[in-house]
């Protein structure tokens, strides 16, 4: 019915300014990451975030971070913040240690600007980080690696006196039943840019029938996206290892352990019926694996969502640094990079192979019509054709070579 005169309008209520949704709350990163679906509010206390967290939050889609501690405290560029931020998540730090234990997990909040509020109570204050601050700040970082780049050469000189029997000698890795002698490796990590760079060496896998390494969850990655890893590689101590279904499916498992480790540590692998390979070493999951490679000995070695510039060794520094620089000096010589094998192999086939085929199939063809008596007729008769066929086939075929 109309009123006249009159028109009626749907009054349109302002949306709630800032960040909205459930605090996912942890100390430990790692349980946290499990947890989080898309649209938490990720609440951490984790100094210097490295990219492999960042990108894991930024994949399972959280609203905003909360952290706790600093983002970067200085004393290396690490590169997870940058990675929130060109992914448009919002960040905020240096809440203090006490925002863990006065945030309840699952509480609805509201950001905005720093600040925190359950319901219409503020109950914390944050640092708003956006890009001028990360670039601030890590050009700062970047000034004071002197003392940084003191203890990484101290570690690495620790870590190569405990494991030199392993790196020099190749004692202590496990033997597997998959084989690896002459064969190309791939090592798969869920490093940044895995995935781009796994889609990047599908005709490599698909032709070349490579070894497949998944190290930790990538294992499980690598299942999703349409590959069974022959090897797995995960460490005994991890509270998420890879799934059932990846472990039973493998070839072979190799968990990590610490040396002198009684024989139940494995005892949850066996009571999934998988018997795993001990590896004792102190090296991280993907250092391990790229050591196995090499000890098989793999013909190359291709590692996916790997990388090794000097600032992406330094973002490492919780998960082993002195590990991944010694491991990289010892499989050197057959170590590529995923990302750049596209540019070395793209399994395509080329204009000149086409043509090649055709001219063979041509050629077989009028060898069998020649030795009959009417393949001679036809060619006494066609001779001054195909002469001039053939030439000028063999000009345009120049141009392809």
């Amino acid at each position: 019915m109309k009123i006249p005169g009159h028109q009626l309008t749907r009054q349109r209520i302002p949306a709630t300014p800032g960040v909205t949704g459930p605090a996912r709350v942890d100390r430990r990163t790692s349980h946290l990451l499990a947890r989080l679906r898309p649209g938490d509010i990720a609440i951490i206390d984790h100094q210097d975030m490295d990219r492999a967290t960042a990108q894991t939050l930024v994949d399972a889609g959280v609203a905003a971070v909360l952290n706790a501690a600093p983002m970067i405290s200085g004393r290396y560029p690490n590169l997870g913040p940058d990675v929130l931020i060109q992914a448009g998540v919002p960040v905020f730090d240096t809440f203090g240690g006490d925002v863990i234990s006065r945030i309840k997990d699952g509480t609805r909040l509201r950001v905005l600007d720093g600040e925190v509020f359950d319901g219409a109570d503020s109950i914390a204050v944050g640092r708003v980080v956006d890009g001028e601050v990360v670039r601030g700040e890590l050009e700062s970082a970047r000034t004071g690696l002197h003392s940084q780049l003191e203890s990484f050469t101290h570690n690495s000189t620790e870590f190569l006196r405990r494991e030199q029997d392993l790196l020099l000698h190749g004692r202590g890795v496990p033997r597997t039943a998959t084989e690896l002698a002459g064969r190309p490796v791939v090592v798969v990590v869920c490093g940044h840019d895995w995935e781009a760079e796994l889609a990047g060496i599908k005709p490599f896998i698909r032709e070349q029938h490579p070894v497949l390494i998944g190290v930790d969850d990538a294992a499980d990655a690598l299942l999703a996206a349409g590959y069974t890893p022959h090897i797995v590689v995960a460490n005994v101590a991890d509270d998420e290892p890879p799934s059932v279904e990846v472990l039973t499916r493998a070839k072979d498992v190799i968990v990590l352990v610490e040396r002198g480790a009684p024989s139940a540590v494995t005892e949850r692998f066996e009571r999934i019926g998988v018997r795993p390979l001990r590896f004792e070493t102190g090296a991280t999951t993907e250092d391990a694996a790229l050591i196995l490679a090499d000890a098989g000995p793999a013909s190359l070695i291709i590692g996916v969502g790997m990388h090794a510039t000097l600032d992406e060794f330094l973002d490492r520094r919780r998960t082993g640094l002195a590990s991944t620089y010694l491991t990289r000096l010892k499989v050197g010589p057959r170590l590529v990079d995923a990302a750049a094998v596209p540019r070395l192999y793209d399994g395509q086939v080329r204009p000149r192979h086409l043509l090649a085929v055709t001219v063979a199939g041509l050629l077989a063809l009028a060898a069998a019509i020649g030795v009959t008596p009417v393949g001679q007729e036809w060619a006494e008769a066609a001779t001054p054709v195909v002469v001039d066929a053939l030439a000028t086939l063999l000009d345009r075929a120049q141009g392809l070579f």
